[in-house]
């Protein structure tokens, strides 16, 4: 046995479910670096491949409530960038103010 059975016993895995696991791992950090980005842009699209990463790995394992909730934010996070790129997708001022002096509420 290999040094690394102890540590992850279900080794040796097949290339697909490398591929699965790597896939849901960088589709799990594109969704956390995603919240520290700060123009809403390449937030959604950000968020929108990483949730898509999670949805396929979901479908993979057969979970049908991660699968739905990763499906809906992938299309929530994709309609919301083709809004930003055709330029329906603006806020008024006085939703901009509530943010910059949200004390004043």
């Amino acid at each position: 046995m290999g040094p690394l059975s102890s540590i992850l016993p279900s080794l040796p895995w097949t290339t697909l479910e490398i591929i699965m696991n790597v896939v849901a791992g960088l589709g799990a950090i594109m969704i956390v670096y995603g919240v520290f980005l700060e123009a809403e842009r390449r937030q959604d699209a950000v968020f929108a491949v990483g949730s898509a990463c999670l949805f396929i790995y979901a479908l993979w394992v057969g979970n049908t409530i991660f699968s739905i909730a990763m499906g809906g934010f992938a299309l929530a996070s994709f309609i919301e960038l083709m809004e930003i790129m055709l330029g329906r997708h603006q806020h008024s001022e006085e939703l901009v103010e509530k943010y910059r002096h949200p004390e004043k509420n």
